[in-house]
């Protein structure tokens, strides 16, 4: 009887734990890993759009294929057709304002390291890193003393008035703060946009916290993000048009004039047209005459193409696979800056810097499969250099959040942020390579060399400093894994000045269509998920004996591949002057009720319905793991005492 009652005990206290935990077979399950692939549109993801799986499918090999052996030929001196001395700090970032606290940090205590270490990346190729926080949310944001639940930063999704469902955005001045703990740690320079939506209230306050904060670390403030799209958009009349933004400018200056607490006016930027308008239309008006003692830069934002359809449902349908071909070639660059060449000549001829102000692969997010490849940041280093060799003094390539396929890098989200790490995009090595292209010496000029015939898909680049060339910068387009597409350039100097031996770093992946993993001299990034910031793998600097007799040394240039060739020591200490400085992670996301879980396991594990009538969690102050259990112990205990009854009437009738 004891025995029976123990068995009945035990199934008892077996349906109990039965109520809380379902064990799950195989319905419906399955995989969601990241790395796998997919042609074409991956109509299935439903994921974030920054980790989509798509891949797509490289281009045929052109016919005819590109010849494999050319010379280039260098001049020492007297070079003609150079660029304006460029900066190191050439290629920077914009950041969408509204994910400001995603991207740099939480707040002015809590920084985020990878973001750290990615700039100090580039810090110690170029000197110094640009960064500029706003775009469309900059527009509506409003500055406040503090907000409710102590966040530096909140959005209005409800507010929401923009075709792209832009929110206004609140913010404290902690954000400054935390953007100056940043410039002091890795020489960030800023700039900063002043909401020209509502020009009955300019909002000064943003002006007046930026320049007390950030003093010189704030290099510049952007009146008005696209003002050429405010009457598509629904924040002008219909006739808004290039006098009336420059009369608005006016007001502001105006406004600015009279605040005290704004004591350096000349930090201006404008008119930052998307492309509706031509630089032109505002050039013609007199506003650089009439304002050049508040201008500190001209610019304009470009974005080669767009998928607003697939977004927003609006404009024109394109595909990512359609598109891929037209930002495989070095006809891409060229085609986007040619509209601007009238217009540097112009920020020349009245002593300004030209800048593109904001840029990336394709608005509205970019293209699944095309702005994540390593295609795109082939594409990204050869629009970056013809911008330098054009005379574009700076260039912003744009970050926004978890929905687009084009960051150069990219948070985990939140909820995932105890175990996955950030996700580095190949606009990222772009701008890590175009740092050591250009060093850290801000002389370098930077020559089209229209290399091989001019070939569309194998351009190359010297950069000259002080009439010296110092290196040479070699693309090859083709996607080709057989190696017949591979080429060898053969790089002479008047003079016969060829060194006796150079160093060559290449940007390497498998494709063009390739997804994560690429490497740089050897060292990578990784997948998805997977980085602190800091490149990881044995740096692989490769030493090509030169032929000084014949005066010729030869490159080989994989299909597809770059090659940075550094003609002497001085041009590659210029670019990496050694060790990056790193930060280590002193600060944890959560320390209560964390749980561990093989990565593996959690890929397959889908919990149909389980969890549908009791809801747990491990969060602080929720209903926690311990929950289950102490439902289940005044069960447990009328079973235990039920037992012991019934245990001691048994032993009565015996």
């Amino acid at each position: 009887m004891r025995l029976f009652l123990v068995h009945s005990f035990l199934l008892l206290c077996l349906s109990v734990v039965q109520a809380d935990v379902t064990v799950y077979g195989p319905y419906k399950q399955q995989t969601l890993g990241i790395a796998g692939t997919a042609t074409a549109a991956s109509a299935s993801y439903t994921g974030s759009a920054a980790y989509n799986p798509t891949t797509l499918t490289p281009p045929p090999v052109p016919n005819p294929p590109p010849p494999s052996q050319f010379n280039i030929q260098l001049q020492n001196g007297g070079v003609p057709g150079l660029s304006i001395p460029q900066k190191g700090s050439f290629l920077g970032f914009s950041v969408e304002f509204s994910v400001v606290t995603q991207i740099l940090g939480r707040n002015s205590s809590f920084l985020q390291v990878p973001f750290l270490n990615l700039m100090a990346n580039i810090r110690e190729r170029a000197g110094s890193i640009n960064i500029r926080v706003g775009g469309n949310t900059q527009d509506s944001a409003t500055l406040v003393s503090s907000i409710a639940d102590g966040a530096d930063l909140e959005k209005d999704y409800s507010g929401s008035t923009n075709p792209t469902a832009t929110p206004p955005t609140i913010f404290t001045s902690d954000i400054m703060k935390m953007m100056l703990g940043i410039s002091n740690l890795v020489n960030v320079r800023w700039y900063m946009g002043l909401p020209f939506y509502n020009t009955s209230n300019f909002r000064l306050e943003i002006a007046e916290a930026g320049e007390s904060i950030l003093g010189d670390n704030l290099i510049g403030l952007q009146v008005g993000n696209e003002p050429d799209l405010y009457s598509r958009h629904g924040h002008r009349p219909a006739n808004y048009g290039p006098s009336d933004y420059v009369t608005e400018f006016g007001q502001l200056v105006t406004a600015m004039q009279n605040d005290a607490n704004v004591p350096n006016q000349g930090l201006l930027i404008g008119p930052n047209l998307a492309g509706v308008w031509s630089p032109e239309d505002i050039w013609n008006t007199g506003f650089v005459q009439q304002y050049n003692q508040e201008l500190s830069a001209l610019a304009v934002e470009r974005y080669p193409s767009d998928n607003c359809y697939a977004t927003f449902g609006i404009g024109t349908p394109r595909t990512g696979q359609e598109m891929f071909p037209s930002y495989l070639t070095h006809q891409s660059g060229i085609d986007i800056v040619s509209s601007y060449l009238n217009s540097t000549n112009y920020a020349q001829s009245v002593g300004k810097p030209f800048l593109m102000f904001e840029t990336n692969t394709a608005s509205c997010g970019g293209f699944p499969g095309l702005s994540d490849s390593f295609g795109a940041a082939l594409w990204g280093l050869d629009y970056s250099l013809q911008m330098a060799y054009s005379n574009f003094s700076g260039a912003l390539m744009h970050v926004s959040g978890q929905d687009v396929y084009y960051n150069p890098f990219t948070p985990p989200p939140t909820n995932q942020s105890t175990f996955h790490q950030w996700t580095i995009g190949p606009i990222y090595y772009s701008a890590l390579v175009m740092a050591e292209v250009l060093g850290s010496s801000n002389a370098s000029q930077v020559v089209d060399l229209q290399a091989n015939g001019n070939n569309e898909f194998t351009p190359g680049y010297a950069i000259y400093e002080h009439g010296q060339p110092m290196r040479v910068a070699l693309f090859n387009y083709v996607s080709d894994p057989t190696g017949a597409s591979d080429y060898t350039a053969s790089i002479s100097i008047s003079g016969g000045m060829v060194p006796a031996q150079v160093n060559v770093k290449y940007l390497a992946a498998s494709s063009v269509a390739q997804k994560y993993n690429f490497t740089w001299a050897g060292q990578t990034f990784g997948d998805v998920f997977s980085s602190d910031g800091r490149p990881v793998g044995q740096l692989d600097v490769q030493t090509v004996t030169c032929d000084q007799s014949n005066n010729v040394c030869s490159i080989h240039v994989p299909a597809p591949g770059f090659a940075l060739v550094f003609l002497n020591g001085q041009a590659s200490s210029e670019s990496d002057s050694g060790a990056t400085m790193t930060f280590p992670t002193t600060a944890y996301t959560k320390t209560e009720n964390t749980v561990t879980i093989d990565q593996a396991v959690l890929a397959t594990s889908n919990g149909e319905r389980g969890m549908s009538d009791m809801l747990g969690g491990t969060s602080k102050g929720r209903v926690n793991s311990a929950f289950g259990l102490s439902q289940a112990l005044p069960s447990i205990g009328a079973i235990i005492a039920g037992a012991l009854i019934v245990g001691r009437l048994s032993s009565l009738i015996r």
